[in-house]
């Protein structure tokens, strides 16, 4: 063997021992281990999957994604990832925690998770896988030479009046308070005092004679003369509307000016027309706050006189019903 030989052997020595060093190296600073809590489970009960990261502060770990069930075995939540150091801080440690359970018996298989790092500054990805486990999941032995038994009715719970009041409470007081409003209302509010409508009384004279004597005293005032339209026509309305609830009955003290021209549906159309003048012009007067001129106020006055003789003429049987 010449001297050319050897040193190339032992180059391919120091290559190979270098990578492996390296390797080692590696494997050192990040480990991943999955592991429960225990292996055998009866079927439908829980257990917790386990899955442990360990590494160097300078690699960064992309967690493996988490379906909900890993073939039959169901994964009922997922903790979060917890993060410890060590006691020199030169490893880090990120750990979850999954709740499983299973409701099929037998031996089931959970696989690999793969678990992608990356070094510093490294944009690289690499990976490391955990190692796979074996779940026994136990079935529920049925002793068949044994009688089936009767299903056991409900347990009854005596009934407390301590649990009643903590679970009903709120309805309680909304009862009460509903009920205290209702005594209030009914029984200590103040009622109004409902004062007897009084019929008003029949004259003893005839309407027609009160009426003009009422235009006289109301034209002696001189009342629109000083400027007091609105006094002066709604007195002329009132004794006219009281003359016609006295002479035909109707009440014509609460009606507009349309419904007391409606109800008196007998009435003479020459009659109707100096009604309607003077009902009209105090409506505008009183609600419009209108100013008559001299010749209106006049006017008004002068109908209400045509009106209160011309129908006291009338014979009874032609009061408007």
């Amino acid at each position: 063997m010449d001297k050319a030989y050897r040193i190339s052997c032992i180059k391919v020595v120091v290559i190979a021992i270098a990578i492996l060093t390296n390797l080692v190296s590696k494997a050192q600073q990040i480990s991943v281990i999955a592991s429960l809590d225990t292996n055998k489970i009866l079927i439908g009960e829980q257990t917790k999957l386990k899955l442990t990261t360990t590494a160097t502060p300078d690699y960064k770990i992309i967690w493996p994604i988490l379906k909900d069930s890993i073939q039959k075995i169901e994964i009922v939540s997922n903790g979060k990832i917890d993060t410890s150091f060590s006691a020199d801080k030169k490893f880090v440690t990120y750990t979850q925690a999954l709740t499983i359970t299973c409701f099929d018996s037998g031996f089931r298989a959970i696989p690999t998770y793969q678990f992608g790092y990356q070094i510093g500054k490294d944009t690289s990805k690499q990976f490391i896988i955990s190692e796979a486990l074996l779940l026994h999941v136990i079935g529920l032995v049925v002793d068949t030479t044994k009688a089936i038994k009767e299903i056991k009715p409900p347990l009854e719970i005596p009934f407390s009046i301590i649990d009643f009041l903590k679970e009903y409470w709120p309805y309680i007081v909304g009862i009460l308070v509903v009920a205290a409003f209702l005594l209030w209302w009914f029984v200590f509010r103040k009622k109004p005092v409902i004062q007897a409508v009084k019929e008003k009384p029949t004259p003893t004279r005839p309407a027609d004679v009160i009426a003009i004597e009422q235009l006289k005293l109301l034209e002696q005032k001189k009342l629109w003369q000083e400027g007091a339209y609105k006094i002066y026509h709604s007195q002329i309305a009132d004794i006219v509307r009281t003359y016609i609830e006295h002479r035909y009955g109707l009440m014509a003290m609460e009606l507009t000016t349309d419904e007391i021209l409606q109800g008196l549906k007998t009435l003479a159309d020459s009659h109707k027309e100096i009604l309607s003048q003077l009902l009209v012009l105090a409506d505008l007067v009183k609600f419009a706050k209108a100013q008559p001129i001299h010749y209106e106020n006049e006017l008004s006055l002068k109908n209400a006189y045509e009106f209160v003789r011309q129908t006291a003429l009338q014979a009874p049987k032609d009061i408007a019903q």
